[in-house]
């Protein structure tokens, strides 16, 4: 590990990223981010793990699961900071899946302002979500999102 790094308590951490203590422990549990020990064996992370905690908490708002997280971390250089050009190429592999998800939750947004609207909330007879009850002719399971 770099010497002259900048090391941070976990309550210095905790404080300037926005989450609790547990938080970063349990990321360190999964291997999304690392600390090392001092002499008196007390944690303490480089202070570039901030910009990784903030990758970690955007990703998982927009629904990217903290396994999918992990594999794109995996594959960042393990002995410097992350640059640009890392971050970069994360961002062109989760494209296409955020797209997805986008079409997804609009779709979503726009077929649920029908029906909530209306109150009817009926899966047999509503003729926006489901005329018909087209949907329950192919079988159990959800059949509009994927």
């Amino acid at each position: 590990m770099d010497p002259d790094a900048v090391w941070l308590r976990p309550g210095q951490v905790a404080e300037r990223a926005g989450v609790a203590v547990s938080a970063l422990h349990y990321y360190e549990s999964l291997g999304l981010i690392q600390s090392r020990r001092t002499a008196g064996n007390r944690r303490e992370y480089r202070r570039d793990v901030l910009r990784v905690i903030a990758f970690i908490r955007v990703a998982q708002r927009v629904g990217v699961s903290l396994e999918r997280i992990k594999e794109a971390l995996d594959r960042l250089p393990a002995d410097g900071v992350p640059g640009k050009r890392d971050w970069a190429r994360i961002s062109r592999e989760w494209h296409d899946d955020l797209t997805r998800r986008i079409e997804e939750l609009t779709a979503l947004r726009d077929n649920f302002s029908n029906c909530i609207g209306c109150g009817c909330l009926s899966l047999v007879s509503c003729p926006y979500s489901n005329p018909g009850d087209v949907l329950g002719r192919k079988g159990p399971g959800l059949h509009r999102f994927p």
